[in-house]
């Protein structure tokens, strides 16, 4: 696509801006190592299939620093909006729902004067769809990372002590928004949390599901880091988690537990803990081991490269084959 391109200099980045002109430009700063950023890059690629007044830029953070250090790029991934070559937005994190209303938003026209009840429809179509956008929506004054005013700041914080999944919208980037929106709700004041498309309320309202401990029941919660462990360490009988994968290991250890695996004939999955650096620190800490790889049967840490030899040298690494064999409660794989 034409509209969807890749920049790998300063000066390449900056062409692309002065040929834009007036029309939106999107700017993905990626790692190529992080597995958000390749989910985000699908994301752009549709939205660039959409959007063909729009150019979608990729740029490798590490690899163009001076255009990452000039505009305080910190983690990816993260999306610069730029119009006649000055950032006008900017969306921290993987937020797929976030970006395209950013996109919606930022490449629409205005709507011409006198068109009357269209436009309120428009209007409302659009309110509808922001509102909706994710499970539980929150309209307020900045973002969770720059909230602009004390009642979102408390919000967002009231959000981080429960553990609550949410998407955000800034109701100071867009005016016919924080208009229509009170209208559509009925609801004067800011910010306003919806979940599921319908009005929960402001902050009084949250403060209040807060301290009856209805806040969990009414919002979403987000996947703890914990529950995340335990949900890939149980994604298959046998789990190695390593650097590389089945098919290219990357450190000499790893490889050679690939190597013992193959030769027991067992099926297992891998996880690649160079993709995701939340999970290669976590696990050090969730399974008290500190190096990799890590080989888990049934949940359990069975340890890494010394003891996966040991038990290979032993003849019980064989026992592992039968897993796929054995209910959870065989004592068989107890080692």
């Amino acid at each position: 696509m034409a509209n969807l391109v890749e920049a790998t200099s300063p000066q390449q980045f900056e062409e692309l801006l002065q040929k834009a002109g007036k029309s939106l430009v999107v700017v993905h700063f990626l790692a190529p190592w992080a597995p958000q950023c390749t989910q985000m890059n699908d994301v752009m690629a549709e939205l660039a299939k959409e959007n063909a007044q729009v150019t979608f830029v990729k740029l490798e953070a590490e690899a163009v620093p001076e255009v990452s250090e000039k505009y305080e790029i910190s983690s990816v991934p993260t999306f610069l909006f730029f119009k006649n070559k000055q950032k006008v937005d900017r969306l921290d994190g993987a937020h797929a729902p976030e970006l395209t209303k950013k996109v919606q938003r930022h490449s629409s026209a205005a709507v011409p004067m006198g068109m009357g009840v269209a436009a309120k429809e428009d209007l409302n179509e659009r309110l509808k769809k922001l509102v909706n956008a994710a499970p539980c929506m929150l309209f307020m004054k900045g973002s969770p990372q720059e909230p602009r005013c004390g009642f979102s700041r408390q919000i967002v914080e009231l959000f981080k002590q429960h553990s609550i999944q949410y998407s955000s919208f800034d109701i100071l980037s867009d005016e016919e928004v924080r208009q229509g929106l009170k209208t559509f709700s009925n609801w004067p004041t800011y910010p306003q949390v919806y979940v599921n498309g319908e009005l929960v309320g402001g902050l009084d309202i949250v403060k209040e599901l807060a301290e009856s401990g209805e806040l969990e029941n009414t919002c979403p919660k987000a996947i703890t880091l914990e529950n995340r462990l335990k949900s890939l360490i149980n994604k298959n009988n046998v789990m190695l988690f390593m650097k590389g994968n089945k098919e290219m290991a990357k450190c000499g250890f790893s490889r050679q537990i690939l190597e013992m695996l193959n030769s027991t004939g067992v099926e297992y999955d891998t996880f690649d803990i160079l993709q995701d650096e939340e999970v290669r620190q976590g696990l050090k800490t969730f399974s008290n081991w500190p190096t990799y790889p890590q080989l888990y049967v049934k949940g359990e840490l069975i340890g890494g490269h010394d003891i996966v030899k040991e038990l290979k040298e032993s003849g019980d690494l064989e026992i592992v084959s039968d897993i796929t064999e054995c209910t959870a409660g065989d004592s068989r794989m107890q080692f």
